[in-house]
């Protein structure tokens, strides 16, 4: 199964790209024996005025990136917040269901759009307070490598 990582935003090289990328690599490594691939794809931020506007456009750029049958997670300052443990077993629910794709969207500085919201299987917060999109990436990044070595057993996760 890929595991699709869909930003809005491009981040740029500096320590934030290499951590994000680190992990990602680990996570492919790792996920290989448990059929799992990851990739990011940074979409272009909205020049829209309108907050609204931009969350429409943006959210309709995701969604037109999306593989088609991906289930679908949203991260959302609202979503549910779950533990490592129970984001690994969703997405080793979704793998071993026959889910060819996963795609994670991190909407842009206004968040996502209804539309995005509404397509959304799960709607995952990392916590309440509020995170910058760079910081956002290397941590879903780092929970990925994270829920890989929970499936395969690996001593890097302590509950």
């Amino acid at each position: 199964m890929k595991v699709t990582i869909l930003a809005i935003g491009r981040l740029k090289a500096g320590p934030e790209r290499e951590l994000l990328e680190r992990y990602l690599d680990r996570a492919t490594r790792a996920g290989r024996s448990l059929s799992l691939t990851f990739d990011v794809r940074e979409l272009p931020e909205s020049a829209a005025r309108s907050a609204a506007v931009r969350k429409d456009e943006e959210a309709a750029a995701i969604l037109a990136a999306l593989p088609p049958g991906a289930a679908v997670v949203v991260l959302d300052e609202r979503g549910r917040t779950l533990d490592s443990r129970s984001f690994a077993d969703r997405i080793a629910a979704w793998r071993d269901g026959g889910a060819r794709d996963v795609a994670v969207a991190i909407g842009g500085a206004d968040g996502l759009g209804a539309a995005m919201l509404d397509r959304a299987d799960l709607r995952l917060a990392f916590g309440a307070m509020t995170w910058p999109h760079q910081i956002v990436r290397i941590l879903l990044a780092e929970q990925l490598y994270r829920a890989v070595t929970i499936l395969s057993g690996h001593p890097y996760h302590r509950d």
